[in-house]
């Protein structure tokens, strides 16, 4: 797995580099303290956060798991803390990881003017509203408004979860006015990892600024009392000459990966190849569940499966991208979601081609796809159908639906041939339950890309109605939150201890209603 402080090292010894060579004061200064950095460049510290949040991987690997839609090979020792639920406060620690990316975005936002770089504030401030929405969406209540001073609060208040979420519509439109103040010059749209900057990269951090808030809002949208608030919010969205993500457009991140040690893509690494093309070991590890099989054969949707996995016994040796065995649907395996033995990595089916092909380790690492931008959009439409969007919930079903089959590389035909199979939750006119239809097609797009979206939506809607691991003890119940990590509790406790008593098995999140 690549090193999450790689790409900020190399950032930041390139930002040494420009900042001794473009240096007025003699070496003799005495002045100068020789154990001290020179301050970095903001904008550097912005293109760091960018490939340091697109190498978290945890969060939407834990998501996968308690979504269903992935389990592991008995080829590694069962994880207990996966697939039982039995974990602790030591365990998927992302709080830290997290906050310190917040740190780095918050020192671009800060430095910015002074350094004549105002173009990545408004940028920076989105991937912001992104990582504290995750943090709200795993731990609840947490630091926000007293986040992020350094010394200034070395032992932060926590705020209300949601009126943190509400803090990240203003931050989110706060972000729009900086991007349409500032123009990106060439400085800062070198920068810019995910858009590349210029005039069509202030359309597209808009359109994602306005997809965040939707998913920000829908999920909100079982709460008693909250609909006034969502349907203003959206409109306001939907007046923006902007708009939301577009069809063929997603938010990926990429730095420049590339085939060297350290460099490539964080999901090709960590589950498919090094830098060489050599098989990595924790690529036998994650396995689709045959919840997740089932489900997409009951709407005959074997056309992604074929692309998000490959057959049993994984890529072909001579012929990147193409399954070992004949890619007939006999020939993907599936294990019963959190099974402890008895499926080994050699005779099930591997992460497939939409993510990993052999040789090819510079594909995006996705913040938002468009498809989950425009299921969204049906959601929306389908609860509240005065809002002032342009289109009906079934035309932004079917392109969410046409998103995902672009973005995992499948056909366009068979997109439509899903779309007008007759089929219960994948054909919109043969669904009854439009918002169930929704759900399932959202879940599915996020496998692979959004696993903790994934649980998210899952632990909102209760949708699909996924099993219980195997493993898990009778009677166990699903996890709906993680615990404040042992690292805050250990500098933060007073704080912590005010948020009172935390059980991951009733403690919901402010939106998870029921």
């Amino acid at each position: 797995m690549i090193n999450n402080n790689k790409l900020k090292t190399i950032l930041l010894v390139a930002c040494i580099g420009l900042t001794v060579t473009g240096c007025k004061k003699t070496w003799l200064d005495i002045n100068t303290n020789p154990n001290s950095l020179p301050p970095t460049r903001p904008d550097f510290e912005f293109t760091a956060a960018i490939g340091r949040n697109a190498a978290v991987l945890g969060a939407n690997e834990i998501g996968s798991y308690w979504s269903a839609q992935m389990t592991q090979s008995s080829t590694y020792a069962y994880s207990a803390p996966n697939f039982s639920y039995s974990f602790n406060n030591t365990n998927f620690n992302f709080w830290d990881g997290w906050y310190d990316i917040l740190e780095d975005l918050e020192y671009a936002i800060t430095k910015a003017d002074e350094n004549g770089l105002p173009a990545i504030k408004g940028p920076a401030k989105i991937i912001k509203a992104h990582i504290f929405q995750e943090l709200v969406d795993v731990y609840g209540n947490i630091p926000f408004t007293d986040a992020l001073k350094g010394s200034g609060s070395l032992a932060p208040k926590f705020d209300d979860q949601k009126t943190v979420y509400e803090g990240l519509i203003t931050l989110l439109d706060q972000a729009i006015a900086d991007i349409k103040a500032n123009p990106f010059d060439v400085v800062s749209s070198a920068a810019d990892v995910i858009f590349k900057g210029g005039t069509g990269g202030t359309t597209s951090w808009i359109r994602l600024a306005n997809s965040l808030k939707l998913r920000i809002l829908i999920r909100q949208s079982r709460i008693t009392g909250r609909d006034a608030y969502i349907t203003t919010e959206i409109n306001k969205a939907a007046a923006t000459s902007e708009g939301f993500l577009a069809a063929g457009q997603d938010a990926g991140a990429n730095p420049g990966y590339t085939a060297a040690s350290g460099q490539t893509n964080p999901f090709y690494d960590n589950w498919g190849y090094d830098a060489n093309a050599a098989t990595r070991a924790l690529g036998r590890f994650p396995r689709p569940t045959t919840y997740l099989f089932n489900l997409m054969k009951a709407t005959n949707d074997t056309f992604r499966l074929k692309r998000l996995f490959y057959t049993s016994g994984g890529e072909s040796t001579t012929v990147p991208g193409v399954s070992a065995l004949p890619e007939i649907i006999a020939n993907y395996v599936a294990i019963p979601y959190g099974s402890a033995s008895g499926f080994l990595a050699q005779v099930t089916s591997p992460i497939g081609p939409a993510l990993i092909k052999r040789g090819t380790v510079n594909n995006p690492m996705y913040l938002m796809t468009a498809a989950e931008s425009f299921l969204l959009l049906a959601e929306a439409k389908q609860r509240y159908p005065t809002l002032t969007l342009s289109g009906t919930a079934q035309t932004y079903y079917e392109q969410g639906v046409k998103e995902s089959f672009r973005v995992t590389g499948t056909a366009a035909s068979a997109a439509t041939t899903l779309l007008t199979s007759g089929k219960d939750l994948a054909d919109w006119t043969a669904s009854p339950d439009k918002l169930k239809a929704i759900w399932q097609q959202k879940w599915l797009a996020l496998v692979h890309y959004g696993g903790l979206e994934a649980w998210s939506e899952f632990r909102r809607t209760n949708y699909p109605v996924i099993p219980l691991s195997v493993s898990a003890p009778v009677g166990q119940k699903l996890p709906l939150r993680l615990l404040y990590p042992s690292t805050e509790v250990g500098s933060n406790g007073e704080n912590i201890k005010s948020q009172g008593p935390v059980d991951v098995f009733s403690t919901r999140i402010f939106w998870d209603v029921d």
